[in-house]
């Protein structure tokens, strides 16, 4: 009995391991038609789509959290729907960036954007990690991100840089601690749930490192 017991211990193991291997994939794949939908977001968007894109974003962030028992092919076209308009709300950052700086900035963010995802990810499965206590302290960094902005709107204390570092340290902690969910399972959750939060992510990192390399070539 022993020996069957010890026997079936690497069988459960590559089992759990092609499980989150496939669970990994669903989420990359599902994560790049979204920024695929963004980029056609971002070069459809009329100029009045940066408030209705805000908008859509937030409606459809909570849709998909709530729509837990929707179809997959529901909680996909949500998502992708998200992506979308997701390119309406960044499209005026974006189209700044081109005209004052130039395209190969944006280029430049969205490159090092997925290498640095890349190598979050690396992080999180080569090494065991606590998501849930990473998450923690994540999810209370981003609090007072969020707070500090508002405070800095009426005070002036952080300049944009600041800010933008700051932004990159939050979300590369919330990035471990989603790859790590997904290493250990994904906690129950959808393929598209953790698509939407690798995402938000990426996006986060991607508009922090573009204010940081578009504030140094504009000086």
């Amino acid at each position: 009995m022993n020996v069957q017991r010890l026997n079936g211990y690497p069988m459960i193991l590559e089992s759990a391991t092609e499980r989150t291997s496939s669970l990994l994939g669903k989420v990359l794949g599902i994560t790049s038609l979204g920024f695929l939908a963004t980029a056609a977001g971002v070069a459809t968007a009329p100029v009045w789509g940066m408030f209705v894109g805000i908008l859509a974003v937030f409606a459809l962030i909570f849709a998909i959290q709530l729509a837990k028992r929707a179809s997959p092919v529901a909680a996909l076209g949500m998502f992708l729907a998200l992506g979308y308009f997701m390119g309406w709300e960044i499209a005026p950052l974006i189209h700044r960036y081109v005209a004052t700086v130039g395209p190969m900035v944006v280029f430049q963010a969205a490159a090092t954007t997925g290498l640095g995802m890349a190598a979050l990810g690396c992080v999180a499965y080569l090494f065991t990690i606590d998501y849930r206590r990473v998450a923690g302290v994540g999810m209370a960094g981003l609090l007072v991100l969020v707070l500090a902005g508002i405070a800095s709107m009426f005070f002036h204390f952080m300049s944009p840089d600041t800010y933008s570092w700051l932004t990159l340290v939050v979300f590369t902690l919330l990035t471990v601690a989603d790859f790590a969910r997904i290493r250990a399972g994904g906690n129950g959750q959808r393929a598209t749930v953790l698509a939407l939060t690798i995402y938000l992510d990426s996006i986060n990192i991607f508009l922090a490192l573009l204010q940081l390399m578009g504030g140094r070539r504009r000086d």
